[in-house]
């Protein structure tokens, strides 16, 4: 008799949680952490299952861990509407050429366009505060930065966070915590399009990702508390979402250089 839960589900739950984590804590991540644990340690063979299954985990998180940031009022509900009717449509284009083709020159080109966004980011981080908020025409500017994030996030099959928080504070002025808590509307919207063209063509892995949303719900409040503390110190949000980006970046890199 075989046990109920094997070591199998307990690295997807645990998976799950690192990848709630970091979606609740800096607003990305999710997808780029969730797609190499899914391949290397809870162990699916097929990049795109991956991917597929990896858009439907890190969407069920990001709404999950929308709920205490919009408890805490650091959801600006006009620019998530804005930035994700555009996103969505970039999403359903961007995943269905995903499925065709590689994308290993594009992940070098995505790569080093993180940096140049850290950089953006670290040079403007004292800006962060919301005080810009609402940047005068704001909505076609969202509009327009949420229809390419949404097409790069549905092609790589990320949530987009990476792209979402940046885009929201350079397009709208709003202060890092208010992005980071409005990008996990923009991030479930992005992924649930993604995984509904991904499990049409049976891409997704189903146990796998209900074990994942488990524990990234998990995950996703003990980030969410350090989000709030981070936020009380000028500037720390955007030096952290900044670090890691380069720290994917270079990975991204490396990854696909060596390919």
């Amino acid at each position: 008799m075989q046990p109920w839960f094997s070591l199998h589900d307990l690295l997807a739950v645990l998976c799950g949680s690192a990848v709630g984590f970091s979606l609740a804590l800096i607003g990305g991540g999710g997808s780029i952490l969730a797609v190499p644990l899914l391949l290397y340690v809870v162990g699916l063979h097929d990049p795109h299952m991956a991917i597929g299954t990896s858009a439907l985990a890190v969407s069920a998180n990001a709404f999950a861990n929308l709920i205490p940031h919009a408890r805490a009022g650091n959801v600006r509900w006009p620019a998530a509407f804005m930035f994700a009717a555009t996103g969505v449509l970039g999403a359903f284009l961007g995943s269905s050429l995903g499925k065709v083709m590689d994308g290993h020159r594009l992940l070098v080109l995505f790569a080093m366009l993180m940096l140049v966004i850290a950089t953006l980011m670290l040079r403007g981080r004292r800006g962060h505060d919301g005080t810009g908020y609402p940047r005068k025409n704001m909505f076609p500017r969202l509009g327009l930065v949420g229809l390419g994030a949404g097409s790069l996030a549905g092609f790589f099959g990320i949530g987009g966070g990476f792209l979402i928080v940046p885009g929201l504070v350079l397009a709208s002025g709003m202060a890092m915590i208010e992005a980071i808590g409005t990008s996990l509307f923009c991030v479930g919207a992005f992924g649930f399009t993604a995984a509904l063209n991904y499990a049409a063509s049976g891409l997704v892995a189903w146990p796998v990702a209900l074990e994942f949303i488990a524990g990234g719900i998990a995950g996703g409040w003990l980030g969410m508390a350090g989000a709030q503390k981070l936020s009380r110190k000028r500037g720390a949000l955007s030096v952290l979402f900044a670090m890691v980006i380069v720290a994917v970046a270079i990975f991204m890199l490396a990854k696909s250089l060596l390919q």
